[in-house]
């Protein structure tokens, strides 16, 4: 099948590439000519394990193509996918203006029969303006070609998005026309050949499953450290009430770890849009509201902590911190909780030495860009010289078993603050470490 997919970002390139591994002639159109450039000569803008080798043995066997004419991937295609930003607009609402601009311009090129699909992440109704924008466009044309919309949310984890994408638990469907059904089921048959994992439903309904998966998704985040705050204050273990809670299958374990709060570019993002237009609707949407309230609060727990070990004036100290990106397996920091932790620091006169194994350049280049008081180094153990204590932020493999003893001889003092809970199973305290974790009363030698 030809296939045009309109952004090539995360997940337009994604998808682009999985299904240009299937067999797909697929074209990737975006309107920045310096990425398309960089991706025709095989640089990959992100950071996605797998991606790469994926896109350079598609482009060397002819079925992944890039392109900024729109022109270019539309005059053979049958299905085209808008997976452009959906950026949050001030007032907590996702911002269209990128899919409503990629609509008008199928509308105004298309001279044949199309599949229109939305990939980026919508608000409920978003398949209607889709369509309008399109029939304005052919009108004016005064052409009368045949089209459908159908909502295809993508559900994909950064880190394993490959995997989800050739291997997918789900696959919504959303359409009014069972001939968009067909169209829809024939692409995606390869990725369901051992069982049938698509579900059909209409536009709206599948617009609505994507922003309440991320807000459940979230829920449960929030709840969890909401009941690791609780637990410190008890002298609970916040660990131990997650294993005991986690072996009921209603709830799993999936979601329920204690940490500094959840970022990235999804939940903080489509938590904040489903209570803007639950509001539209006349509805307050207090419990996700407060998802978001206790998240917000969590990010800074971790400094929190540090503040109550080390004092307010933070001057002249120095903190290691280890992890920089809002989860392993990517360089995404969107609205991760090292940018918090690092500037609350920082605001009290404190020098951060950071490590991260992908993230630091997008540290350096935009998130934490032009902050005086912060260094990067090019292994975990370069950051801790002289520093008064390691903070981990980001649960890494490579940070999973350090070197304790290392970690001791270079630290001004035993202490590490962690934010993720690796090491809560290792017992630091019994071997001469102060050990600050979630969700536990602070192990201390003192």
């Amino acid at each position: 099948m030809n296939i045009t997919v309109v952004g090539s970002g995360y997940v337009g390139l994604v998808t682009g590439t999985c299904f240009a591994e299937m067999g797909n002639h697929v074209t990737c159109i975006d309107i920045d000519k310096e990425k398309i450039e960089k991706l025709k000569k095989g640089i990959i803008p992100i950071y996605e394990p797998g991606l790469e080798a994926m896109v350079l043995k598609n482009v060397e066997n002819g079925s992944l193509h890039f392109s900024t004419s729109l022109n270019d991937g539309l005059k053979d295609s049958q299905v085209v996918f808008i997976a452009v930003g959906t950026p949050m607009g001030e007032d907590g609402a996702a911002d269209l203006q990128y899919v409503l601009s990629v609509a008008t311009e199928i509308g105004k090129t298309m001279k044949k029969p199309l599949i229109i699909v939305d990939k980026s992440t919508v608000p409920v109704g978003t398949g209607d303006k889709v369509r309008k924008a399109i029939t304005i466009e052919l009108s004016r044309r005064k052409e009368d070609i045949e089209f459908h919309v159908v909502s295809n949310p993508e559900f994909l984890k950064e880190g394993a998005a490959i995997e989800d994408f050739m291997k997918p638990d789900r696959i919504v469907i959303g359409a009014d026309n069972e001939k968009a059904f067909e169209v829809m089921k024939d692409l995606y048959a390869p990725f369901t050949h051992s069982h049938d994992r698509i579900i059909e439903m209409d536009i709206r309904s599948a617009e609505m499953t994507k922003y309440v998966a991320n807000a459940m998704l979230a829920t449960k985040i929030s709840f969890m450290n909401e009941i690791a705050n609780i637990c410190e204050l008890v002298d609970a273990d916040v660990n131990q009430v997650r294993i005991g809670i986690g072996s009921d299958t209603r709830i799993g374990y999936s979601f329920i770890y204690p940490g500094s709060g959840y970022g990235g570019s999804c939940f903080p993002k489509d938590v904040r849009a489903l209570q803007k237009f639950a509001a539209d609707q006349g509805y307050k949407a207090s419990l996700i509201s407060s998802v978001e309230k206790v998240n917000d609060r969590q990010k800074l727990v971790v400094a929190d902590k540090v503040v109550k070990r080390f004092g307010e004036d933070l001057s002249g100290m120095t903190f290691a911190i280890w992890g920089l990106a809002f989860k392993p397996g990517t360089d995404d920091m969107r609205e991760a909780p090292s940018i918090y932790v690092a500037r609350e620091l920082m605001k009290r006169g404190a020098k951060i030495k950071a490590y991260d194994p992908k993230a630091m350049v997008e540290a350096e280049t935009f998130y934490l860009k032009n902050e005086s008081n912060i260094s990067y180094f090019n292994s975990k153990y370069e950051t801790l010289a002289n520093a008064n204590a390691m903070i981990l932020l980001t649960e890494w493999k490579e940070f999973r078993s350090p070197d304790f003893e290392e970690l001791k001889m270079k630290l001004v003092e035993p202490v590490i603050f962690d934010g993720r809970n690796q090491y809560s199973h290792l017992r630091l305290e019994n071997k001469g470490f102060e050990y600050y974790q979630i969700g536990k009363r602070s192990a201390s030698t003192k």
